[in-house]
């Protein structure tokens, strides 16, 4: 087969030299490879412009990353049984780190696969496809998990919200059997989320080893979850030995699995919930002078573009806040943030900021991030986006 040829312009080619695997649009030589000649999702032949092959990948020409590498290896283009390979890699390092079969089993770029999310829960997987080059690739995608993990179910959920960038359209459906409920086990604790109607895969793995950490923070402590969803951090400390929970979500379905895994776990009696607007929910309990030990906030992405970055900071300023006034004295606050745009330091900054304001001293005891099943691309700073900062919140001396 005849694979056209994408034509950098000079000097761009340095990026992939240097280890980047995205090409961008103002990267193209335009008069030699036109926008207009590519076919969305069609595999090409990278090349300088020299004219030396540098690569494979495969291209949206509607979106500012043009095209995404497959390989460095100019014969190499993505098809069932490269997808098999690249998904056996990705396997093997998850068993290594993990003893239960849940984790993400495959997160895009990272594991060599651009566009293609797929966490395992046990004999389930749950597929997300954001680009449109894998979503023409989904039937080999599907046989290829089907070959190499040989689940009981597997299910798509392509309603991410970076589809419709991509022009995709939104569908959630199952690719093999069927379930209404999903088993995991994290950190020693059993939970059941929605198969169908939870938020994107259904749970987030990339906390895993911040949540464990916290094992440390909660015994017979107050404790506050913030955006908590089904409870995965809220959950945990209640089993940790949390003296009481109060897990927060606008979700009422959420909220529901909050009290499902709590009997899941035994710690019913120590776990309660409220459904709301997390920041007028708040601002009510400070009202009413509630006070917790630790208080947790892990809010969904608050800057998901850059233009958002603004307003994204001064949510995260605002939620921050909010926390520490809810704090007892010389309590701990985990403050996290999975928005790419907000940097580490950014979020040291936040806190700083935020202390100073309510005239405390802020201690950061403990920074963590992301886990092994979320693996990051030096190259590619996306994919280092998740932070956990743990610290302690003082009078001011």
């Amino acid at each position: 087969m005849e694979y056209k040829r994408l034509t950098l312009k000079k000097g761009t080619e340095k990026r992939l030299k240097q280890g980047h695997a995205w090409v961008y649009s103002n990267e193209v030589d335009t008069k030699l490879s036109p926008i207009k000649s590519f076919d969305a999702g069609e595999q090409v032949v990278i090349c300088a412009s020299n004219g030396k092959e540098l690569g494979t990948a495969v291209v949206s020409p509607t979106s500012l990353i043009f095209a995404r590498l497959i390989s460095r290896t100019p014969t190499q283009f993505l098809d069932q049984s490269l997808i098999v390979h690249r998904l056996k890699i990705a396997l093997s390092i998850r068993q290594q780190v993990f003893q239960a079969d849940c984790y993400r089993l495959v997160f895009g770029d990272s594991d060599g696969l651009p566009g293609l999310v797929v966490d395992r829960f046990g004999d389930t997987l749950v597929v997300q496809i954001s680009q449109v080059g894998m979503e023409l690739m989904k039937q080999d995608v599907i046989d290829a998990l089907d070959k190499v993990c040989r689940p009981e179910t597997i299910i798509v959920k392509n309603n991410g919200k970076m589809r419709e960038a991509e022009g995709l359209e939104s569908y959630v459906e199952f690719a093999k059997g069927e379930c209404e409920e999903i088993r995991l086990v994290e950190n020693g604790v059993d939970f059941v989320i929605p198969a169908l109607t939870g938020q994107k895969t259904g749970w987030f793995y990339d906390h895993r080893m911040n949540r464990a950490r916290m094992k440390d923070y909660v015994k017979g402590k107050r404790v506050l979850d913030l955006f908590s969803y089904v409870g995965g951090w809220g959950i945990q400390a209640a089993k940790f030995g949390a003296e009481s929970v109060t897990c927060v979500d606008s979700s009422a379905l959420a909220l529901e699995y909050v009290t499902k895994n709590a009997s899941l776990n035994g710690v019913e009696d120590k776990v309660d919930s409220i459904a709301g607007d997390v920041f007028e929910i708040c601002r009510q309990l400070k009202e009413q002078d509630a006070r917790f030990d630790v208080v947790i906030a892990d809010p969904p992405a608050f800057i998901p573009r850059r233009k958002d970055q603004k307003a994204g900071e001064q949510a995260y300023q605002r939620l921050n806040h909010q926390a520490m006034r809810l704090l007892s004295k010389d309590g701990i606050l985990v403050s996290a943030s999975c928005s790419m745009h907000l940097g580490q330091d950014a979020l040291v900054e936040v806190l700083r900021k935020t202390g100073r304001a309510l005239e405390k001293n802020v201690q950061i005891l403990e920074q963590g991030g992301q886990g092994a099943d979320h693996p990051i691309l030096p190259a590619i700073p996306e994919t280092h986006y998740l932070k956990a900062i743990f610290a302690r919140v003082l009078p001011a001396q």
